[in-house]
């Protein structure tokens, strides 16, 4: 199992410690650092200024927002910054939620997921294998454009740049079942947001049929401490935020997806906490069992241990959500 190091989007602001963390996880071998966005830093200019200021360490986004570029401008990031620093971008997808998409992007939710996102990804690869001049007949993502408001003047394009490499790799940000599956035969790797080491049936039948070399980069909270209610806390906190707050009371892909992992009532009632304004208690209700699974909190002892229970499944990189050097140290030291 390797080793990422996941830095998220940014808050308030950008964070002084990115860079420094980046280096640092390149010198200690991690294979891969991963940026976020979500509606206020994007995902590409970060990760570009780590490529700046690294040499060898892969380059991922997990995830960009589908519905924040078109696929043919999202291949137009992945080549350009695969050129520029050498070969090491992965790029990883996902299509977010309804709030977000109608309310941030302006666009309309995809009636059919699974479509949008088969089409997206087809005509990014079309756009890095530049075989012929991009063209597709999809229903999301037309090439080129011939709808009733056009000119008719639209021209297939092949792209000016040679991309690096044709077979950059695409990881997919999925979490509902058949979303998983499909990812499974049009991606080279996933992106789960929870995954728990304890509970591999969640998500057994959705990879049956993953193929050889199929990724699965799973990101979780890292920290080495002696207090493990502490060190669970920043977990709570960030599942009250995705289970509450990241989509609406009748459609919330987060909210589900704990409900499938065996804590429908507790996810519940932390949504319907949140969205009364009692963001202290939504906090407070997510249970010390859940987020202590879905990460990799205390002493180095006990890290050790349950390190050993998330090499025995499927998944191949370990994405470290870790907010100091001390804690990427240890992982490293223990992941061998």
């Amino acid at each position: 199992m390797r080793l990422g190091l996941a830095l998220g989007y940014w808050g308030r602001g950008p964070s002084p410690d990115h860079v420094p963390l980046a280096q640092e996880a390149e010198r200690l071998g991690y294979r891969s650092v991963w940026t976020a966005e979500s509606w206020g830093s994007d995902v590409f200019t970060p990760l570009t200024w780590i490529a700046a200021r690294t040499s060898t360490i892969g380059l991922g986004t997990a995830v960009a927002q589908m519905a924040a570029r078109s696929p043919t401008t999202t291949a137009m990031h992945a080549l350009t910054l695969d050129h520029l620093s050498g070969g090491r971008v992965m790029l990883g997808l996902g299509l977010s939620g309804p709030q977000v998409v109608e309310g941030w992007y302006g666009r309309p939710f995809p009636k059919s997921p699974l479509t949008a996102t088969r089409e997206y990804v087809e005509v990014v690869r079309q756009v890095l294998r530049r075989e012929a001049p991009v063209a597709s007949e999809g229903r999301f993502y037309p090439l080129p454009y011939r709808g009733p408001d056009g000119t008719g003047l639209g021209k297939a394009l092949k792209p000016i740049t040679h991309p690096l490499r044709s077979d950059l790799p695409i990881l997919l940000g999925a979490e509902g079942p058949k979303n998983i599956a499909q990812t499974t035969r049009i991606a080279d790797g996933w992106l789960p947001l929870y995954w728990s080491p304890t509970r591999p049936e969640v998500y057994e039948a959705s990879l049956a049929d993953a193929p050889e070399g199929f990724l699965v980069a799973p990101m979780a909270q890292v920290r080495v401490c002696d207090d493990v209610t502490e060190g669970l806390l920043p977990v709570k906190t960030m599942l009250g935020f995705y289970i509450g707050g990241m989509g609406h009371a009748a459609r919330n892909f987060h909210a589900d997806l704990m409900a499938r992992m065996g804590y429908e009532e507790e996810a519940r009632r932390i949504q319907r906490l949140f969205l009364e304004g009692r963001r202290e208690e939504a906090v407070l209700a997510v249970p010390d069992a859940f987020a202590d699974e879905i990460s990799l909190v205390g002493p180095r002892e006990r890290i050790a241990e349950r390190l050993e229970l998330w090499r025995k499944g499927p998944v191949t990189d370990l994405l470290a959500l870790a907010p100091d050097a001390h804690t990427l140290r240890v992982l490293a030291e223990l992941n061998g």
